[in-house]
């Protein structure tokens, strides 16, 4: 039975917004070992549905979607995310407080 990996999608650290963050993405568990290439040198193996990646708005279709298609799955809870430190673009050259 083909297993699968549900997570959270979270952001990654090139992006700046928050778009599309709650989406959840399933992935495939690796079926085979990967194996280094004898002329390159890379890991790689037969199993393409490790390229396979599916995005869901909600967990509960990523759920039924899995046990439509006879998907044995586990969730992946994402970690909490970091509050932003608002703060000035001038904050960035401010000096030392001189108190005289």
């Amino acid at each position: 039975m083909t297993e699968a990996r549900i997570r959270q999608r979270i952001k990654s650290s090139m992006q700046s917004g928050r778009a599309n963050e709650g989406a959840w993405i399933l992935e495939y568990e690796p079926a085979e070992a990967k194996h280094p290439d004898p002329l390159t040198g890379w890991a790689g193996s037969g199993d393409t549905r490790e390229q396979v990646r599916l995005g869901f708005p909600t967990l509960e279709a990523a759920k039924a979607y899995c046990e439509r298609h006879g998907l044995a799955y586990h969730v992946t809870l994402a970690q909490a995310g970091r509050t932003l430190k608002l703060q000035a673009y001038a904050d960035n050259f401010k000096g030392p407080d001189l108190t005289l």
